[in-house]
């Protein structure tokens, strides 16, 4: 079988064995598998992560010494079953699956460690019980995407964004746009989203961004005041000052009537911002500029430690929060939610390489002006990332 695989920061093709599903567990013919932002970290970073992992009570994540087969967002056909699994799903059809695979009494992430090889491969191996077949025909290049979307889309829900909210992305890379196309498919009131690169920023209006700022040029917060955010705290003191003046005029006293607008929800308007970059230095940017009240949900990945100043974020009453993955209800419901025509993703896949072309395609994800999200066909010959003629699969 051939795969691409990392060890000591290097990407080498090579033959590997044939992949043997165990109990409960299928094999796939890989038909896409994207490259991931997690993909570049683990090439260059994967013993500080190994780290981190470890500390987090996950002591199987791959470090640089391992041969380990990336690739972690894949859709494919499935081949085979292992001995005494249930065998729900056809061979032939195609499905996408949740990148976790059991290994004696512990869960492995598929594609991050080094007993369970991913999708940078022509076959995978996978849990029967979180693959999801390929509903309504969706294309396998935008089935792929579901793995993505599936984080920017428990990223939105630990937000816990409403349909009148306005929301702010800051960095329009692959999590950015993913979160983008997912805001616009809930039908959030505006999205405001924050980029250096004008591809980016293209890219982003083509997923749904209603506002794309230039941060070289103008914060993504100025447009604040046109949603009645607070802007400092001299702002919040007289809101509250003018709130009780304008609540004694009624025939009630002003702190029952206080409680009533608490009671639905009325009180100061707060964005809800994404931070999609994951470079030292982004939060603390955030909570200087963002208004008073933001809540800030972190899906960027840092690899490095970081310094926030806690005195400003407190006097702002700046909230953060963090996200990790995905549930498999999240991720079943994503793959559906792209099937049924509900999310703008097609422009994030700006090119399509075949294993071969791994290591290129890794190095032309270091340009944002030309690519996003690329994905790798296991069939193909191709060696640089372009979109094929005939368009998607």
């Amino acid at each position: 079988m051939k795969a691409v695989v990392c060890k000591n920061t290097e990407l080498t093709f090579v033959d590997r064995p044939e992949p043997v599903p165990g109990r409960g567990q299928a094999v796939l013919d890989v038909l896409r598998c994207g490259i991931c932002g997690s993909d570049l970290h683990a090439l260059k970073h994967s013993d500080h992560w190994h780290e981190l992992m470890d500390k987090s009570g996950y002591p199987g994540f791959m470090t640089s010494n391992d041969e380990v087969v990336l690739g972690h967002e894949f859709c494919g056909e499935v081949l085979e079953y292992g001995a005494g699994s249930a065998k729900k799903i056809a061979p032939g059809t195609r499905v996408c699956a949740v990148p976790i695979k059991r290994l004696g009494d512990r869960i492995d992430f598929v594609g991050l460690s080094q007993h369970s090889p991913g999708g940078f491969a022509e076959r995978v191996v996978v849990e029967e019980s979180v693959m999801f077949p390929v509903p309504n025909g969706l294309s396998t290049d935008l089935a792929t995407l579901t793995e993505p979307l599936a984080v920017a889309w428990h990223a939105i829900r630990r937000g816990e964004v409403k349909h009148k909210d306005v929301a702010v992305v800051i960095g329009c890379g692959p999590v950015g746009l993913a979160v983008i196309s997912l805001l616009k498919a809930l039908g959030v009131r505006a999205i405001v989203a924050s980029d250096f690169s004008p591809g980016r920023r293209k890219l982003a209006q083509e997923c749904g961004a209603d506002v794309v700022v230039d941060p070289a040029t103008m914060s993504p917060f100025a447009t604040g005041a046109n949603y009645g955010f607070v802007g400092g705290v001299s702002d919040a003191l007289d809101l509250a000052v003018s709130t009780i003046q304008k609540l004694e005029k009624l025939p009630v006293p002003w702190w029952h009537s206080w409680r009533v607008l608490e009671g639905l929800g009325l009180g100061p308007k707060k964005p809800i911002i994404f931070e999609c970059v994951g470079l030292p230095g982004m939060l603390q940017r955030i909570i200087e500029g963002a208004p008073l009240f933001s809540r800030v949900v972190v899906v960027g990945v840092c690899m490095q430690s970081d310094r926030i100043e806690p005195a400003q974020a407190i006097n702002k009453e700046i909230e953060l929060r963090f996200s990790f993955g995905y549930t498999p209800l999240e991720f079943r419901d994503t793959l559906h939610m792209i099937a049924d025509g509900k999310v703008a993703c097609a422009p994030m896949i700006t090119g399509v390489v075949g294993l071969q072309g791994v290591e290129n395609a890794f190095a032309a994800l270091g340009d944002p002006e030309k690519h996003a999200k690329i994905q790798i066909d296991p069939k193909s010959g191709a060696t640089q990332p372009a979109i094929p003629a005939t368009g998607g699969v």
